[in-house]
């Protein structure tokens, strides 16, 4: 059995309306969740497949970073696929250090973590003080990387360009050239 916290805000969206993402995640992960809406805490007990029940408490931990249970779901399609969270509070000096870093790595009216998101084809999320990755392992460790160059304070121009290029890398470069005249003929 494991223990997974959840934050106290985002214990409603683990159990989900009447209960409904909470039965979801057990029958697709093939577990028993015991859900303590006062302290938080979430036992998850594997009743069936035990490679799926290894991705439960990711599956609850990412729902309680923000992500929607939708997403956090989507751990189960695919085994390369995988959830992976950046402790913002130990990258930074103080209070105000987070705040500010929370800041760049938001983007001025959300654009940065878009862009994250757009370039990498990870799903992003930034909560409290941690930043919540889920995608396949090659996005994530983009993603991973991209938010650190910001937490060491590049400028937000190479952090872009450092994302088309991994973009380019992951879904191929699109044939921009024009066609050849001899060609077309």
């Amino acid at each position: 059995m494991q223990h997974v916290k959840v934050p106290q805000d985002r214990i409603g969206a683990v159990i989900g309306e009447g209960g409904e993402t909470m039965r979801e995640i057990e029958e697709r992960a093939d577990v028993r969740l015991d859900i303590d809406s006062e302290s938080g805490s979430v036992a998850i007990d594997t009743v069936g497949d035990p490679v799926a029940g290894m991705v439960a408490p990711d599956i609850v931990r990412a729902i309680g970073r923000g992500f929607t249970p939708e997403s956090a779901l989507s751990l189960l399609e695919h085994d390369l696929r995988r959830f992976d969270l950046i402790d913002l509070a130990s990258e930074t000096r103080n209070k105000n250090d987070l705040q500010r870093q929370k800041g760049r790595l938001i983007g001025e009216n959300g654009r940065t973590r878009q862009l994250m998101e757009e370039l990498s084809g990870a799903e992003v999320v930034i909560k409290g003080s941690t930043l919540g990755i889920i995608g396949q392992s090659e996005e994530v460790d983009a993603v991973r990387r991209a938010a650190g160059m910001i937490l060491d304070g590049a400028p937000h121009g190479a952090v872009y360009s450092f994302l088309e290029r991994k973009h380019n890398e992951l879904h191929g470069a699109p044939d921009l050239a024009p066609p050849n005249a001899d060609e077309t003929r």
